[in-house]
């Protein structure tokens, strides 16, 4: 059993100088408040002046191991960008590319206050385990591509993910199953992929209805959208995560409601690819959980969740020409309880008794932080990234005064750009 004490901390709704403390026992905060609680007088000791804590960010959407292509094939659109530049790439990446792209994006989030993420990508086993090594939360698909010669084989890796990884260190893995699109999938194969998640227990994570041609080409080919298609398939009874739902109908909304579809919305990557504007606040008005995810690293050059949650309030902001839509305090929310809710953590992203203990300290001690006339809009509106000084996943330290502790940086930077330098001569 071990025991955490974070005392001197601020919070996000509580007046400006008044001091908290978060008590953690194993995974689990068991008390905040003003108090030290006696038995924890024996407890780790973090000091938090100048800190405000919050729960840690959940990035509900991406490709993780896509940092090595960053900035490789920019200001193109969607089909093109990826026929053209990133699917000839990446059919020459290997194990060891999978690998260490994942460990640079995963301490670009740790060090940037997500301590959550999902990911839906190749050689999986290998992100699973940068996972692990990292001690960062997640849920993992294989991604299926139903068109593609080894269609099958990659059905099996998504098995054998589910069997090795599925609840890996009390749940801090998770895993689902990752049919790419409908524009990659036909139907058989969904069927199939849909029969081997139920046998596993697993949801599913798609990207669904991400540009206005695959929805049009999808209803001309078989007479439905692509929700209702999903629905009909018996893909939403499991369980699904749905990436970027950018062209919906309302009768599309209504089934998704229904169901109790999760929408992993990536406002930057969709205006980056000129994919289009999600319909949030219809979609936040039917009932349906939605979080914030970054896409891959070459969809929207950075993992930076604290931009994407600016993003998403800002752009929903102008788009309806109404500042009520989502607030700053619902941006946080898509980015933290409502996140967590998206993957399948029901008790993660609030600072709170009972809650998964994925806690981050921001350095309050920066110009943007002064005056501190709401804090929750300025961590929204003007806070950096980089002010994640103290980083807590599972009630373990991970970052500390900015710097990983669970893996050498520098190693991880340096494999990345020998990994990157090998991939291009291929």
């Amino acid at each position: 059993m071990s025991k955490l004490l974070i005392k001197n901390i601020e919070l996000l709704h509580t007046p400006n100088g008044e001091m908290y403390c978060i008590a953690v026992e194993d995974n689990k905060i068991t008390y905040v408040g003003k108090d030290v609680p006696e038995a924890y007088a024996d407890a780790e000791v973090i000091d938090g002046k100048g800190k405000l804590a919050t729960a840690g960010m959940v990035n509900t959407h991406g490709h993780v191991s896509m940092t090595l292509l960053r900035s490789y094939a920019d200001d193109m659109e969607l089909m093109d960008w990826l026929q053209n530049k990133i699917w000839p790439i990446e059919d020459k990446m290997n194990a060891n590319d999978i690998y260490w792209g994942a460990m640079l994006g995963i301490v670009e989030m740790l060090k940037g206050g997500t301590t959550c993420f999902a990911d839906m990508y190749a050689f999986m086993e290998d992100v699973a385990r940068a996972c692990a090594e990292t001690g960062i939360r997640a849920n993992l698909c294989r991604g299926l591509i139903g068109v593609a010669p080894d269609k099958d084989v990659k059905l099996a890796e998504n098995n054998v993910l589910a069997e090795n990884w599925q609840g890996y260190d009390d749940g801090r893995i998770r895993i689902t199953y990752g049919p790419h699109a409908p524009y990659t999938c036909p139907v058989d194969y969904l069927e199939k992929v849909i029969a081997a998640a139920a046998d596993h227990k697993a949801e599913i994570q798609m990207h669904l209805c991400e540009t206005k041609f695959e929805v049009e080409s999808y209803q001309k080919e078989h007479g439905v959208t692509p929700i209702a298609m999903m629905d009909k398939l018996g893909m939403f009874d499991l369980g699904t995560i749905a990436a970027h739902c950018v062209h919906l109908t309302d009768a599309d909304m209504d089934i998704m409601a229904a169901k109790k579809v999760r929408v992993a919305h990536n406002p930057q990557s969709n205006l980056k690819l000129a994919s289009g504007i999600a319909p949030v606040a219809k979609m936040l008005e039917k009932g349906i959980v939605v979080g914030i995810g970054t896409d891959g690293a070459s969809s929207n050059n950075n993992l930076d969740m604290l931009e994407e949650c600016r993003a998403a309030s800002m752009l929903h902001k102008a788009t309806t020409y109404n500042p009520l839509v989502v607030p700053a305090g619902k941006a946080w929310e898509m980015a933290t309880v409502d996140g967590a809710k998206v993957l399948g953590f029901e008790n993660l992203g609030l600072l709170e008794a009972g809650q998964l203990a994925d806690i981050v300290l921001w350095d309050m001690h920066k110009p943007y932080w002064y005056p501190r006339h709401n804090k929750l809009s300025q961590l929204v509106y003007a806070a950096n990234c980089t002010d994640a000084d103290t980083v807590i996943v599972a009630g373990k330290k991970v970052v500390e005064a900015g710097r990983l502790l669970t893996f050498d940086e520098e190693k991880i930077y340096a494999e990345a750009e020998k990994c990157t330098a090998n991939l291009l001569k291929r």
